[in-house]
């Protein structure tokens, strides 16, 4: 099975909008969350919703598919087990056909009444529109502090500028989202392919709310390993930084070296100490196994990138009703 889907295109038509929402156990989330959404996008165009069950155990499936039979906007794909968000996310842009796509989450942090702001900006020309957190509501301290240093490191790490305090939640034009699905990379870091593509970008301000319900799916685990993700798909930075510590290492051998010759010429041979010995010995062996190890976070990524898997698998697809000439 092909992971790019077909575009299902209405007959002369298409919506103005698509918004797209991946979703992972968030069915207590998405009664209130669409409700809302509803509310916000009627007001602004022909409009419609896909929403992508990534898999999830809690019965999101069994809300999604009673809320399109309420609605006929609304698409739902279930894929065949959890990939992840930045999957989930590329399942979901796969599948749009409005002029303008609208990314953003199910758990109510990022609210549906600031779309009309993305929209305003689109509408005087730009592609991209940002939406940056101006406050960040319901997150602990060390949350927020990691997330600024993670943000500040993207912006000096690489030729990528990420731009800061900015998530998942955007507006993308058609010629964006076409871009962005010519990006089939195994290792998804969906905000730095938002900001590879580049094209003209603004940014709109707004307030985190809490999650509307349930439990955050991004424990630290999964935020380090989408931060190594993130440093190791946009930045050589690691493998410089290890041909550094290791030309530090070497420069510092030598001075011991010439150190310790000149001893035994003035003094003369002496006895080495045992842990002095062993300091050094554990020191270059912790360099080297560092350096294997960036050489192979690497390495890893490059073996991934060869089997050339499909990004994932749908298990099944309904298409919204409101799109004229496609059946069930």
């Amino acid at each position: 099975m092909f992971d790019v889907a077909p575009r299902f295109f209405s007959v002369g038509q298409h919506p103005v909008f698509s918004v797209v929402i991946p979703a992972f156990n968030e069915a207590a989330c998405l009664p209130v969350f669409h409700a809302r959404l509803s509310a916000t996008m009627d007001a602004l165009g022909t409009w419609e919703a896909i929403y992508i069950d990534d898999g999830s155990t809690d019965g999101t499936r069994a809300v999604l598919d009673r809320l399109r039979r309420d609605d006929p906007r609304i698409a739902v794909l279930s894929l065949s087990r959890n990939f992840g968000k930045e999957i989930a996310t590329t399942a979901g842009l796969d599948h749009t056909s409005g002029d303008a796509t609208i990314v953003i989450d199910a758990d109510l942090q990022d609210p549906p009444e600031a779309i009309p702001a993305l929209v305003a900006a689109w509408r005087q020309g730009f592609d991209m529109v940002n939406a940056q957190r101006r406050a960040r509501a319901g997150e602990t301290r060390l949350k927020r502090a990691t997330a600024y240093l993670f943000y500040r490191l993207m912006r000096h790490a690489g030729r990528v500028k990420l731009p800061p305090d900015t998530g998942d939640f955007r507006l993308m034009s058609r010629r964006v989202v076409d871009a962005v699905a010519q990006l089939r990379e195994q290792h998804r870091f969906m905000k730095g392919l938002f900001a590879w593509v580049g094209f003209p970008t603004t940014f709109v301000l707004y307030d985190r709310a809490p999650r509307h319900a349930g439990e955050t799916k991004w424990n630290y685990w999964r935020l380090w390993n989408l931060a190594l993700e993130a440093i190791t798909g946009f930045t050589v930075m690691p493998l410089k930084i290890a041909t550094y510590l290791g030309l530090a290492v070497a420069l510092l051998s030598v001075i011991y070296g010439a150190e310790v010759v000149i001893k035994t010429l003035i003094r003369g041979n002496e006895v080495a100490g045992y842990p002095s010995l062993m300091t050094v010995i554990l020191f270059l062996g912790g360099v080297q196994l560092v350096t294997l190890g960036v050489i192979g976070e690497y390495l890893g990524r490059v073996f991934n990138e060869t089997k050339r898997r499909p990004l994932y698998l749908v298990e099944h697809y309904a298409p919204s009703r409101s799109r004229v000439g496609v059946a069930e």
